[in-house]
């Protein structure tokens, strides 16, 4: 039987590195999102629209809701794990802040691709 390591100088470095990854991905999106809004030639629907007709940009966009999803599932599961002791309780929390999380990506798809 392999007994896991749940402290030590390793433990959550992964985790750390991926939420710092996705703050940098959603932070660099949005300064690049923000750029392309303001030198829209007008802020109509069929200028809105027409910034999102890229198939490369629909991409990124899905990319910065993944990674806010990801960036939201580490950071509301170590809440949790650190606050809530019955695990029964936090199992719960756990799963429906799972299937939340995956909801709102199908979502966010359906609205990017409409789907």
């Amino acid at each position: 039987m392999v007994k896991r390591q749940v402290v030590g100088a390793h433990y959550g470095l992964k985790d750390w590195i991926a939420q710092r990854a996705t703050a940098v991905f959603m932070a660099l999106f949005t300064v690049v999102f923000a750029v392309c809004v303001l030198t829209l030639p007008s802020f109509t629907y069929e200028a809105w629209s027409g910034l999102f007709k890229s198939g490369l940009f629909r991409f990124l966009s899905f990319l910065f809701f993944l990674s806010l999803f990801y960036h939201a599932w580490i950071g509301i599961r170590d809440i949790w794990m650190d606050y809530i002791k019955p695990d029964g309780l936090r199992l719960v929390l756990h799963l429906v802040t799972l299937f939340l999380l995956v909801g709102y990506a199908g979502w966010a798809a359906q609205i990017l691709w409409r789907l």
